[in-house]
């Protein structure tokens, strides 16, 4: 028992240690301006359709149906 909770205790260490080393590392050099977002948001709204409340209706109809 004492040996795991040493082996525990080492490990926990470890990754305070590495945390804290984490923390110490210098940040890298933004330019401010996001990469990815704009193909993001264009993805985003031309997958993005208006559904008519008749399909909608049909959709829950076809659901209840089922159950």
């Amino acid at each position: 028992m004492e040996l795991l909770l040493g082996v525990i205790a080492i490990r926990l260490a470890v990754l305070v240690l590495v945390g804290w080393g984490l923390t110490l590392l210098p940040r890298q050099a933004r330019d401010g301006a996001p990469v990815c977002v704009p193909a993001i948001k264009s993805a985003a709204q031309s997958s993005v359709k208006t559904v008519g409340p008749r399909v909608a209706d049909t959709a829950f109809d076809d659901m209840r149906l089922h159950d």
